[in-house]
């Protein structure tokens, strides 16, 4: 049986290896101290990015998005913020998948759900569709992004290489994932 920081451990390296195959440049820090565990260099825009293992329990990803450590007043419980991550990118082991999600997805919950099918009941309000944050579809979008931002400086009249409705709509309003 693996142990948590096994856990952690297996799902940051499964992270880093998928992004590396994606073609981002993955920094790891020299020293702790800080609330990420990557750093993805894409179209050199740095994200800092905090790793966590998904289970899967039928058609759902569950990930715990927050940490517990031991201070001198005793244990605290805390969740993400913008102001020390970019973004959770989630490994699941029972599908060999690698997701990533904004900061602005997952600021300040314990717990994340990610849905590999539709609800039974079709609810649609606040379901996460794990499919839209495939890490290859979030990198290859961050990248579109990215080049149209260099391209702006030039030419107003671009639009991008990624039509907006190719990209999940969520992260297209993001500050973090668009224009």
């Amino acid at each position: 049986m693996l142990k948590p920081s096994d856990k952690g451990a297996i799902a940051e390296m499964a992270i880093a290896s998928a992004a590396v195959q994606l073609g981002v440049f993955v920094c790891l820090p020299l020293q702790e101290g800080r609330r990420y565990d990557l750093l993805f260099d894409i179209e050199h825009r740095l994200l800092r990015v905090q790793c966590k293992w998904g289970r899967l329990a039928g058609d759902v990803i569950s990930v715990r998005t927050s940490t517990s450590r031991h201070t001198p007043r005793g244990y605290v419980r805390t969740t993400y913020s913008a102001e020390e991550i970019d973004a959770i990118a989630v490994y699941c082991h029972e599908l060999n998948r690698c997701f990533l999600l904004p900061i602005e997805e997952v600021a300040g919950i314990s717990y994340l759900h990610l849905r590999l099918t539709h609800a039974r009941n079709n609810q649609r309000a606040l379901v996460r569709m794990a499919d839209e944050w495939d890490l290859a579809k979030m990198v290859a979008h961050l990248g579109a992004v990215a080049q149209l931002g260099e391209r702006l400086a030039g030419s107003q009249k671009v639009r991008g290489s990624s039509p907006l409705s190719s990209t999940a709509q969520a992260a297209r309003q993001r500050g973090l994932f668009a224009v």
